[in-house]
């Protein structure tokens, strides 16, 4: 499996898993304001939250941050297909914020089968045009690189990415790992050149744990689904995460069940397993 892409599993698993871990920057809560402000010894329901960020916008249509806040709302619920509309729509009122950009880019990956789709790779690329430093550009432009198979080039800007990065950096030893096991699978030295720039390279990790702790993400999320069986966007992460993994059976195990489950969504649900199985749409 190509490293870039189990990332890129990886990362949607997590998000799917652990409500709002978005890959590579952990986005701050929404500031307070009148439409998602709660009592402080209560708990905001995220439902209620875009509803009335919804409404906010029903009438201020033009409103950025609105908008932006919506993206990260629909993220936190796995609605990344709903997240990058409404992220799209931000970048399109504020085109020169890079940060736009990139928020929709990323949106676009988690709602994709597993690699950076064109539009997505076409978002990052306006985000880097805006702001060169923006760092889940440079991050996934060079993921789109090594899925392309360009190793060296791949690696070169995630090298340059860690040298304009802080120490400790929140996405260091992400993208630290991936520098190391794409230079070993490729046999590319990197060890010399992380040390140039002050990082050690991270122990490679096996295939056979990479698959372990896949299995473990896939399987919690499939646990999740069964107390959760309403998430429509989980199951289709699942059936994702399965199709990735080679693992039909299981896929079309999933897609019985989030049908049992969302009756009112099965038109979507086929649709998603027909992509990622290769079936024709039943």
């Amino acid at each position: 499996m190509n490293y870039s892409r189990l990332i890129l599993i990886v990362a949607a698993l997590v998000a799917t898993v652990s409500v709002g871990v978005i890959t590579l920057r952990p986005t701050p809560a929404p500031e307070p304001t009148a439409a998602n402000t709660t009592p402080a010894n209560t708990t905001p329901d995220i439902g209620q939250m875009i509803a009335a960020i919804e409404a906010r916008l029903k009438t201020s249509p033009d409103d950025v941050e609105g908008w932006r806040m919506l993206g990260l709302a629909f993220s936190q619920t796995q609605r990344f297909a709903e997240s990058a509309t409404a992220y799209k729509r931000a970048a399109q009122l504020a085109p020169d914020k890079a940060e736009n950009w990139s928020n929709l880019g990323e949106a676009l990956v988690m709602a994709s089968k597993g690699d950076v789709p064109p539009d997505a790779k076409a978002a990052f690329a306006t985000a880097f045009a805006r702001d060169p430093k923006d760092v889940r550009a440079r991050y996934f432009l060079a993921v789109s690189k090594d899925i392309a198979g360009d190793h060296k080039t791949a690696i070169n800007e995630w090298i340059a990415l860690l040298k304009d990065s802080p120490p400790g950096a929140p996405w260091e030893a992400d993208v630290i790992a991936l520098i190391n096991q794409v230079g070993t699978k490729e046999k590319i030295e990197v060890a010399t050149r992380l040390a140039a720039i002050g990082r050690s390279a991270a122990p490679a990790v096996s295939t056979k744990d990479q698959d372990a702790m896949i299995a473990s993400m896939v399987d919690g999320l499939a646990q999740k689904l069964k107390a959760n069986p309403k998430n429509v966007e989980g199951w289709i992460m699942l059936m994702r995460s399965y199709s990735s993994l080679g693992r039909t059976k299981e896929l079309q195990a999933a897609l019985a069940s989030a049908l049992a489950a969302n009756p009112a969504d099965a038109a979507t649900l086929n649709k998603a397993a027909a992509e990622f199985d290769n079936r024709p749409t039943r």
